[in-house]
């Protein structure tokens, strides 16, 4: 396998294969190219440690590590489960730091009568893992509670061949690790616009009056959930079809509802059409259009919006009111894999940027308004527990970001000889968060910056400028001759071109290259350059006259169908087997069923092949059939019929239906006790004649 392969690669301490049609499905279902690769079974350990693995020579996907404390028991254990999740932290710990693919490591179900010695060593991973920002923790409590599976282990298929799931769970537990993927793929929303009447309470202001609308169950659950993806850095804004004094009263009249009038960074509430007044709020918060989600009761309102701002995800809620909290539980589009701190102090930031800017049109001159802010700039290495927003900054950054290389939080935690440092800036109106990095090394006689972006809250002020002199101090004290910042043109990355040009001079090569002592000594003046900047300054890197990155990434996601028909993993299986539906690789035989037992067995055959039909004496090999799907067929056999049967049925001769049938008569005479070996040993005395004379007269008496 190539060092650049994209892939989902798996390693479990079972057999984890049957998880690959979910997984298939997902990958496709998202319009993402990874391939599904599998590590050797019960390899694990080796997986995560090993320098050539398959995990490490995945460079471009993810690494899934899937575990069952179980297991261990099963191996002996003898250290005891606590030592052997310590062991397993470690491991994980040395992945994270070598690997530059992201890890999601998932512990799955252990049988009930285990689950009390789990709680220690999944308490253990909880604690460490959390503080590996490379690490993407998924439990086995989390999967069932979005995707419940009545039937989760499958102990027969776990004896024959260490499969110990359902497919059901299987198809669970693929759909909650793309789910995860996606969320740390896909760029993030920015801003949830609400419609008030029927949406945020039953009823309307206008009419019901502001007293007389309810806060139902439903409504509560959904301004609960909005409170939560507010206090998550998402925000939110009002957008909705009223008179503003009704939707104020109601507000004040209704003290109970978990969300107030203040926690909502603006308001449209008018006659106007919504794509107009999404149009307007991205205007004035200078965020992307394809970073809003209006969420609507009127799916005419919602269709409106997407024609005049096809941009925005517009989601519609469900007609039936029961059904909007799981509906909004299983929007991937609220999702979020990491909060950093910045991102819960997003709603606050925002406040703190309206007082600035009234500052700045009271203020008499830029000089003045800037020499007001009491600017504090705080340059220092990176820090374990900065890595994920470094890392959100890379992705999110787009006018002053001078290379526009993106990274993972693994590839930012495995930066080797790379050095990081971190850029966080406060005035007197509050901190502006970590805003800033710079990613640079020594190669030969200079310091070379592979990365050097600020986010557009903090542009414009001189930070950028304190940014250089601070590399150029470095270069300076290493004895190295010159800075170079490469310098890669993007649709959206002009802020960057200006400063830099501003500065110094570019070669052919697209790299600006300034001597040490001149780097070193860059200092920010007001001039036509900064002015310049004011006007395109977006927050966080966006603007609402361009496209943020993200939309291609999430073009081809349908997240209403995904919420609507994708949420149940019994309708997830069922769209699996549609979809992948084959044919034979020959015509079936035409030999039909014979018996009502012949008959069953055919269809769950063909079911499990996801073939329309198959003849009683194809070959399940022949037929596209593996050792996996064998001991799915026996564990449904065992569940259907009762009978235990070894994997020596599947290879002992030809298997087929009517094999397989044979089998299980077999099987159910040796159960059935005495009486049946007693009647056996009575016909295996009887003469051909004598067999043929009991039939007639069995014949004759029916």
């Amino acid at each position: 396998m190539p060092l650049d392969d994209r892939a989902i690669a798996i390693s479990a301490t079972f057999t984890a294969e049957a998880i690959e049609p979910g997984l298939a499905f997902w990958v496709k279902e998202q319009g993402l190219d990874y391939q599904i690769r599998f590590a050797g079974y019960n390899q694990l350990f080796q997986e995560l440690l090993d320098p050539s693995g398959l995990f490490a020579r995945n460079r471009g996907g993810f690494n899934v590590a899937l575990v069952r404390f179980e297991d261990w028991l099963r191996a002996g254990c003898p250290d005891g489960l606590e030592e052997h999740a310590r062991r397993l932290v470690e491991a994980v710990r040395s992945a994270a730091a070598r690997f530059s693919a992201p890890l999601i490591l998932a512990i799955c179900p252990s049988a009930p009568e285990h689950r009390a010695v789990m709680e220690g060593p999944l308490r253990l991973l909880r604690e460490e893992v959390a503080a590996m920002p490379a690490v993407h923790l998924i439990t086995a409590s989390e999967v069932l509670a979005l995707y419940p599976v009545d039937e989760v282990h499958d102990r027969h298929a776990d004896e024959l061949g260490h499969v110990p799931y359902t497919p059901l769970f299987f198809v669970a537990l693929a759909t909650a690790v793309m789910r995860r993927i996606h969320a740390i793929v896909s760029p993030p929303f920015k801003l949830i616009a609400l419609d008030c009447d029927d949406t945020l309470w039953a009823g309307i202001c206008g009419e019901d009056g502001p007293q007389n609308v309810v806060l139902d169950e439903p409504r509560k659950a959904l301004q609960e959930f909005m409170a939560e993806r507010r206090r998550a850095g998402m925000l939110l804004a009002l957008c909705s079809k009223n008179n503003e004094e009704d939707v104020a009263e109601t507000f004040q009249a209704h003290p109970e509802m978990p969300l107030r009038l203040e926690d909502f960074v603006s308001r449209r509430i008018n006659w106007d059409a919504k794509s107009a007044n999404l149009a307007s709020l991205a205007d004035e918060l200078e965020l992307g259009l394809d970073s809003f989600i209006l969420v609507d009761d009127n799916p005419k309102e919602c269709t409106e919006a997407q024609l005049g701002v096809p941009e925005v995800l517009a989601l519609p809620l469900p007609a039936r009111a029961g059904d909007i909290p799981e509906f909004l539980r299983h929007v991937w589009a609220f999702d979020r894999t990491r909060i950093t701190e910045e991102d819960r102090l997003r709603p606050e930031l925002y406040a703190q940027r309206a007082a600035r800017a009234r500052a700045e049109r009271t203020a008499p001159s830029l000089e003045g308004f800037l020499a007001s802010l009491e600017l504090e700039v705080a340059i220092a290495p990176l820090e374990s527990g900065q890595v994920a927003r470094v890392a959100q900054l890379t992705q999110r950054t787009n006018q002053m970001n001078a290379s526009g290389v993106r990274r993972t939080e693994a590839e930012i935690q495995a930066l080797g000889e790379a050095e990081c440092l971190t850029v966080q800036v406060k005035d007197r109106f509050g901190s502006y968060g970590l805003t800033g990095a710079m990613i640079f090394r020594a190669k030969g006689a200079a310091l070379v910056v592979d990365t050097f972006l600020l986010s557009c809250r903090a542009l414009g002020r001189g930070v950028e400028h304190r940014m250089v002199a601070h590399l150029g101090e470095i270069a300076r004290e290493r004895g190295l001759e010159r800075l170079e910042i490469p310098f890669v043109a993007s649709p959206r990355n002009r802020p960057a071109a200006l400063f830099l040009e501003s500065i110094g001079k570019t070669d052919a090569d697209g790299v600006f290259r300034l001597a040490a002592e001149e780097a070193a000594s860059v200092r920010y003046r007001v001039g036509p350059v900064a002015q310049a900047f004011l006007p395109v300054l977006g927050f966080e890197g966006t603007s609402t006259n361009q496209t943020n990155t993200g939309k291609n990434a999430r073009a081809t996601i349908d997240y209403l169908r995904i919420a609507t028909e994708l949420r149940q993993p019994a309708a997830i299986l069922e769209r699996i087997r549609a979809t992948s539906r084959r044919t034979a690789p020959r015509p079936p035989s035409s030999d039909l069923p014979r018996t009502p037992l012949e008959r069953e067995l055919a269809e769950i055959w063909a079911g499990l092949l996801n073939l329309p039909s198959v003849g009683i004496h194809d070959n399940f090999f022949e037929f596209g059939g593996h050792s996996l799907l064998a001991v799915q067929l026996l564990s449904n056999v065992r569940q259907v019929y009762g009978v235990d049967l070894s994997l020596e049925v599947v290879y002992s001769g030809e298997f087929t239906v009517a094999e397989l049938a044979k089998a299980v008569e077999l099987k159910e005479i040796e159960q059935g006790g005495a009486d049946y070996q007693d009647l056996l040993q009575e016909l295996e005395g009887l003469s051909d004649e004598e067999v043929r004379a009991l039939l007639a007269e069995e014949q004759d008496a029916s």
